[in-house]
């Protein structure tokens, strides 16, 4: 019996190490140890974040027709004019945090007030709208899969008050056999939870600077005739 005794503590120890392999990799299909990321502090980006707008320059996007973007930039935030802007890279999956504010001065209402739109791929819109009581349309109003998903709940802030969107974005994509395997929208507004895992099916959202099912696309930000504001733009590629 005494012999048996290092053999049966071995053989715990290799299956309770088996036991920690595999919940690993549940959680990690890799099976991999993760990579460090130091976390930003405040909507700061992450240390493996692309940073798209950090209130100096519009270098990472273009306007209309490949030409320069026409925004104004000023105290730290880009203000659309002139067209909307398109990132010059493309990108899958992906973590997006933007902040924006509506113009402190109302004019106007429903989809006249404050309106503009984040488009991933070009094609998948995410509505950024004064929806501080400004009754529309629900999937049309602030933080909808517009005309898809109305957001959760309203987390608007008041006009010219700056907010946050955190955005996980992953793309449809097409399969070897024709069929689309759908994408999904989590979006936090002002962090509070508003689009839960909704799907994306693939067809464009109305306006969009593009159609067609793509593993890649661009970001673009729409100039729908309000003079909203944008700062703080970063991203983190999951794929």
């Amino acid at each position: 019996m005494k012999t048996l005794l290092p053999c049966l503590r071995r053989f715990a120890l290799v299956a309770n190490a088996a036991l920690v392999l595999a919940a690993s990799a549940a959680g990690n299909p890799t099976g991999k140890e993760p990579a460090v990321v130091t976390a930003g502090v405040a909507g700061a980006p992450p240390s493996d974040a692309i940073v798209l707008f950090d209130g100096k320059d519009l270098s990472a996007w273009k306007g209309d027709k490949d030409s320069a973007p026409g925004w104004r930039i000023a105290d730290g935030y880009a203000e659309v004019h002139g067209g909307g802007i398109t990132t010059k890279e493309e990108f899958g999956a992906i973590q997006l945090h933007i902040e924006w504010a509506a113009p402190a001065e109302v004019k106007g209402d429903s989809q006249g007030r404050g309106n503009s739109g984040v488009y991933f791929q070009g094609r998948y819109e995410i509505q950024v709208l004064d929806s501080w009581k400004n009754p529309t349309y629900f999937n049309g109003q602030a933080a909808a899969f517009y005309l898809h998903n109305a957001p959760l709940v309203n987390a608007s802030r008041k006009p010219g008050e700056w907010q946050a969107y955190d955005i996980v974005f992953h793309p449809p994509v097409p399969g070897a056999d024709g069929k689309v395997a759908e994408g999904s929208f989590t979006v936090l507004h002002n962090g509070v939870l508003v689009q839960d895992h909704v799907p994306v099916k693939g067809d464009s959202t109305t306006a969009a600077k593009f159609s067609g099912v793509t593993p890649k696309g661009p970001l673009f930000l729409q100039d729908h005739g309000n003079p909203v504001r944008y700062r703080n733009i970063w991203l983190r590629k999951l794929d």
